[in-house]
């Protein structure tokens, strides 16, 4: 498979403030990415880096075979990258359908129509009119991956989709991942802090520390490795 988005000693800093210190990556395409570690390890700011914001000091982050460095965020996600950030965010003064409609609106016609982001997440029909708002933190994550998809990405990136929701919803939430990449064969970069669940989604990993990659491998590899077991996994 070849590479939809490759990482190459890229460095961030927030002011002045050094927050990735040269992480390289590879995610091939049609493959799912998980990108683990604890809180403050650097993981979002890798997503930002990718999006732009800010632009990396240092490095190259390479979508498709297009630079992105220095590139306007609008003109990243139009070549074909969803963000799903943290905080299952939607608009909630607008209703479930309108937020889907604004993001299907935006993009080329694609495979995820409303009838197949409802049945990926069938707890959305019965909310179709109401206001995101309302919705339940759980159904606001499955609005959010359903908006992400309407989009027709290329790559679909998701920041902490367990964050803040009951472990049976957060299992749901995991388990519909493989239906999408079962489905439609989409990229995805996943950036998680349930190491166990997000190995089980993904194909390959790498492990953040201090702003640097400290381990990668395939999902087995990880699994099997000592500090992995140790750290993230419980054993």
């Amino acid at each position: 498979m070849a590479a939809l988005l490759e990482l190459d000693d890229v460095h961030l800093h927030y002011g002045d403030s050094h927050i990735l210190h040269g992480v390289s990556l590879t995610l091939e395409s049609g493959s799912v990415l998980g990108l683990l570690g604890r809180n403050g390890v650097g993981k979002t700011s890798t997503l930002n880096a990718i999006l732009g914001v800010p632009s990396p000091s240092r490095g190259e982050v390479v979508f498709n075979g297009h630079r992105l460095r220095g590139s306007r965020i609008s003109d990243i996600v139009r070549q074909g990258i969803a963000w799903v950030p943290q905080g299952h965010r939607v608009f909630p003064s607008l209703t479930t359908g309108e937020n889907f409609e604004l993001a299907a609106a935006r993009a080329r016609p694609g495979p995820w129509t409303r009838q197949r982001v409802l049945d990926l997440f069938p707890a959305l029909q019965s909310r179709w009119r109401s206001r995101g708002g309302t919705l339940s933190g759980g159904e606001q994550q499955m609005l959010a991956i359903g908006r992400g998809l309407a989009s027709s990405p290329k790559l679909l990136m998701l920041d902490e989709p367990s964050m803040g929701l009951a472990p049976t919803i957060a299992d749901f939430i995991f388990e519909r991942l493989i239906e999408i990449r079962r489905q439609s064969n989409l990229t995805i970069l996943l950036v998680e802090q349930r190491v166990a669940e997000a190995l089980e989604s993904a194909d390959h990993g790498y492990v953040l520390e201090a702003g640097r990659v400290a381990l990668e491998g395939n999902n087995q590899t990880l699994r099997a490795d000592d500090r992995v077991r140790k750290a993230y996994l419980g054993m």
